[in-house]
C-alpha cells in the first residue's frame, strides 16, 4: 500500500503508524484540531478467514488508540457491499447504495456501528 501526502502537510504530521500492509494511520495537526486518517485495504477473495479476522482486530486496535476528541476519517478499499437494506443499521447507513449486501459488507456496518461512526460513500 502506498500513500501520497501533500508536501505542505508534512510538517504538521505528528505520527504515522502502520499495522501490517493493509492499515496505515496518519495523525496531523491543523490549527487547533488533531486529525487522524486511517487508510485501509481489506483482504478479500483468496484470503483465509483468520487473515480477514486479523484485519478487523488490527483496525479495532488502531481505532481504540485514537482519543474521542480527535477527528477521524477512515477511507480506502473495503471490498464489501453494504447493499440497500439498512435494517438494524439506520443510524449509520443512509440506504444509498445498490444491490445486495454481503458478509464483508456486514462486517463494515458492524464496525461502523460499534464505534458510533457514519458510513459515508460506498
Amino acid at each position: 500500500m502506498g500513500e501520497i501526502i501533500n508536501k505542505q502537510l508534512l510538517e504538521d504530521i505528528v505520527e504515522i503508524k502502520r499495522k501490517g500492509d493493509k492499515i496505515l494511520l496518519v495523525k496531523f495537526i491543523l490549527g487547533r484540531e488533531i486529525f487522524n486518517i486511517i487508510s485501509v485495504y481489506v483482504p478479500q477473495v483468496g484470503f483465509d478467514e483468520s487473515t480477514k479476522r486479523q484485519f478487523w482486530e488490527d483496525l479495532d486496535w488502531i481505532r481504540q488508540g485514537i482519543p474521542i476528541r480527535e477527528k477521524l476519517l477512515i477511507c480506502g478499499h473495503f471490498n464489501g457491499h453494504v447493499g440497500t437494506n439498512r435494517y438494524g443499521f439506520d443510524s449509520v447507513h443512509g440506504g444509498f447504495d445498490f444491490g445486495r449486501g454481503n458478509e464483508l459488507g456486514n462486517s463494515i456496518l458492524n464496525f461502523v456501528l460499534s464505534y458510533d461512526l457514519i458510513l459515508a460513500n460506498t
